[in-house]
């Protein structure tokens, strides 16, 4: 396989990770929405509202990104779940464990596409490179947010 061939498969494997990386996020986000308890309810309730919105508009992104560099995209929870390296939801956690877990999440994420960047980089795909430093300069920003908010 040659180089640029083996770069291409790993960029196509990596944006695939992504794309089950959120729509699992989104689901795991939805059931935070709804479950949250406690004093920080209407807090936590918007905010996970508005990344389950922004996990959506990812999926949407990655996907037809990849589309457009002659990829197929991972569509159904089976493979969401093969390919994900998040865990779901357990359905037992509290507020701050919810957090928690986001800011895990969130920094794997982060962290994946650090490696994707270089890979695109190298590839010589820059809108693909470009897609994931602003996905990567949110999910930063959403860390030290959700860190500042548990103290």
């Amino acid at each position: 396989m040659s180089t640029e061939l083996k770069s291409q498969t790993e960029l196509h494997a990596g944006l695939n990770r992504q794309t089950a990386n959120w729509s699992l996020l989104g689901v795991k986000l939805h059931h935070y929405h709804w479950f949250v308890k406690g004093s920080h309810f209407f807090t936590l309730h918007e905010k996970f509202e508005e990344y389950y919105n922004e996990a959506a508009g990812y999926v949407d992104e990655l996907a037809e990104r990849l589309l457009a560099i002659g990829g197929r995209p991972a569509s159904t929870m089976k493979e969401y779940l093969e390919l994900s390296t998040l865990e779901e939801a357990k359905g037992s956690e509290d507020a701050a464990a919810m957090v928690s877990q986001l800011i895990k999440d969130f920094s794997q994420i982060a962290e994946e596409a650090k490696t994707l960047i270089a890979l695109a980089e190298e590839s010589g795909d820059q809108p693909t490179g470009d897609l994931l430093i602003g996905i990567r300069t949110n999910v930063e920003k959403h860390v030290w947010m959700l860190n500042a908010y548990l103290g």
